[in-house]
């Protein structure tokens, strides 16, 4: 019913900067908090940053300022620009939106895929 594409990661040098995007598509009636996350191998995916429907933006405190989430008007893009890049930021980047579907009256977490980031020293 639901599909989440993200693209945009990628190799980078440390200190640069990278976009990701995700596009939800499918059966939507309403879209409510968009976020990413991102996960190492062998860890539990943890939280980056959201962003509610209202534009109220969240982040993790490991973000300081780097990463900036934001979504388009229609609400089914959303973006995370990354700048200053660490090494310590390589992980896989996995997008969210909290979606209500067609035919349903209420809402879940839909994940995309995942794109990986990988920053070189």
């Amino acid at each position: 019913q639901v599909q989440l594409v993200e693209s945009g990661g990628g190799l980078v040098q440390a200190g640069g900067s990278l976009r990701l995007s995700c596009v939800a598509s499918g059966s939507i009636i309403s879209i409510y908090t968009m976020g990413w996350y991102r996960q190492a191998p062998g860890k539990q995916r943890e939280f980056v940053a959201t962003i509610n429907s209202d534009g109220n933006t969240d982040y993790a405190d490991f973000v300081e300022g780097r990463l900036t989430i934001s979504r388009d008007g229609a609400w089914n893009t959303g973006y995370l620009e990354m700048n200053s890049l660490k090494p310590e930021d390589t992980d896989v980047y996995y997008c969210s939106f909290e979606i209500r579907v067609r035919g349903s009256f209420l809402h879940r977490t839909y994940w995309g895929p995942g794109t990986q980031v990988t920053v070189s020293s």
